[in-house]
């Protein structure tokens, strides 16, 4: 006889937006947020640290008239800013066009338990890429969640 064991993966309602608080968004992921810190052009002038949520994970609450969209090169990365402040509180990234990154410094505070960076060499992009074990499942709809409301970090 066998067992199957269940994956189950936290997850809390995250909310958060710019500074004049003209966008406004929700993001479903792990009060443990694994953050990017990349090195590619944009991100080093940035000053860009983010992490990573399937699309279906986020929803932009208020701000679509008022958000700016830069991009460059590939076009492939949306870097959505307000345009009031110039906040970029999220934004679609290259690695991963079928999700969001998010700036865990644009989020409310109380829901964030613990961040881990990880580098990542935007310098090197294709070859970062193709050796990174798992860097494009992260905007991969997860099958199975445990979902916490804001303000409560322990599972019920």
């Amino acid at each position: 006889m066998c067992c199957v064991a269940s994956h189950r993966v936290e997850r809390v309602k995250h909310t958060g937006g710019c500074h004049c608080g003209a966008v406004r968004f929700e993001v479903w992921n792990s009060p443990d947020l694994l953050v990017f810190d990349c090195d590619c052009s944009i991100c080093t002038k940035k000053q860009n640290h983010h992490f990573i949520v399937p699309e279906n994970q986020f929803n932009l609450l208020q701000g679509l008239e008022i958000i700016n969209t830069y991009t460059f090169n590939t076009h492939i990365g949306k870097h959505t800013f307000c345009s009031t402040c110039g906040v970029q509180s999220f934004f679609t990234p290259r690695s991963n066009p079928d999700g969001y990154g998010i700036a865990p410094h644009c989020l409310d505070p109380g829901t964030v338990r613990s961040v881990t960076v990880e580098k990542f060499c935007g310098q090197k992009y294709e070859e970062t890429m193709k050796n990174h074990p798992n860097i494009r499942d992260l905007s991969k709809p997860v099958a199975e969640t445990h979902t916490v409301e804001v303000g409560s970090l322990h599972t019920p």
